[in-house]
């Protein structure tokens, strides 16, 4: 029996599908035969992008809806037995300038898209995905699922917000729900447009344009990274394992790497660009966390998922697909 072959006709529904993660979900889900929904709103700073679909936009079925709608969310979990509950808005300084629209999404939305769940009376699987940033600035690393959630923006409340809504609806309704709280990921069909969903996707473009890539601070900061591959993979094995439903787990890298030295590696690696380092934007400064990197003990003895690519491999893919197809991108 083939790996995840239990998607094999299931029918999947994924919130932002269009997206980064959500459309490498999709390619991979429709490869294993799944009848594949994708939701997507398309606002178009969020990073849905129908190239992201190209190669599979006739084996699965898209549907241009907002999660915050819940007349159409109540008909489209219908019949459904996994749902990949991705959507969100993911940039932490877009939250701090916008929190009421962060709320809806990130914690409003969650609670309409459970109840659709719940009323919907099917046996399905949730996989919800959160972030790391619940943690805030760390006490001590790497984090652990046990560390003290204290974040510093507006983002990350609700996203523990979000996460704890999955868990009360999977202990109390019986609803199998699982959380993954993500680091930083990277990889092909990642939002390139702008710096506001993480520094990964812009230093990518920065470099592959001919661009100076600014790191902030002294460059110093740690960080892990996991390659969309591998996040996908993660994805896949908490919502085929019944160990996962109720827990919460951690992603990482287990090679924790200074923004600095990243930036070097990846200018090694496309064999051109610079870099300068520069002062910290203000709004950037308020909720910077530092050093941060995970502890994913957890999710490997339970699901036994550990990160298969590495850095060096992980960053050459990326480059070579925005080298072919960065038109769709900028």
């Amino acid at each position: 029996m083939s790996r995840f072959s239990e998607y094999k006709d299931k029918n999947v529904l994924i919130t932002g599908g269009l997206g980064f993660i959500g459309s490498n979900l999709a390619i991979r889900l429709a490869g294993l035969g799944a009848e594949v929904t994708l939701v997507d709103s398309m606002i178009p700073q969020y990073g849905g992008n129908l190239f992201n679909i190209s190669d599979i936009k006739d084996k699965i079925h898209v549907n241009f809806s907002d999660v915050r709608d819940e007349y159409s969310i109540n008909h489209l979990v219908r019949d459904t037995d996994y749902l990949f509950n991705l959507a969100g808005q993911v940039s932490h300084i877009d939250s701090m300038l916008d929190p009421l629209t962060d709320l809806e999404i990130n914690s409003k939305s969650q609670l309409s898209i459970l109840e659709a769940c719940r009323k919907s009376k099917s046996d399905m699987c949730i996989i919800f995905t959160s972030t790391r940033q619940v943690y805030g600035i760390p006490a001590y690393l790497p984090v652990d699922e046990k560390h003290p959630l204290n974040p510093t923006d507006v983002n990350g409340i609700n996203k523990i917000s979000g996460e704890r809504y999955h868990m009360l609806y999977s202990r109390i309704y019986g609803i199998r729900c699982v959380v993954l709280r993500l680091t930083n990921t990277y990889g092909p069909r990642q939002l390139v447009k702008h710096n506001r969903q993480g520094f990964m996707g812009w230093f990518v473009r920065q470099i592959v344009r001919g661009e100076k890539v600014h790191i902030f601070g002294d460059g110093k900061q740690l960080r892990d990274l996991n390659f969309v591959d591998d996040v996908v993979d993660a994805l896949l094995a908490a919502g085929s394992n019944d160990k996962a439903y109720g827990e919460v787990f951690n992603l990482g890298s287990g090679k924790p790497i200074s923004l600095k030295d990243l930036v070097e590696l990846m200018i090694r690696i496309y064999r051109k660009g610079s870099y300068e380092l520069v002062s910290f934007p203000e709004e950037k400064k308020q909720i910077d966390i530092g050093s941060v990197y995970a502890d994913f003990s957890k999710i490997k003895k339970t699901l036994e998922w550990s990160p298969k690519v590495s850095l060096d491999e992980g960053l050459k893919k990326t480059f070579e697909f925005y080298q072919k197809y960065g038109q769709y991108y900028w």
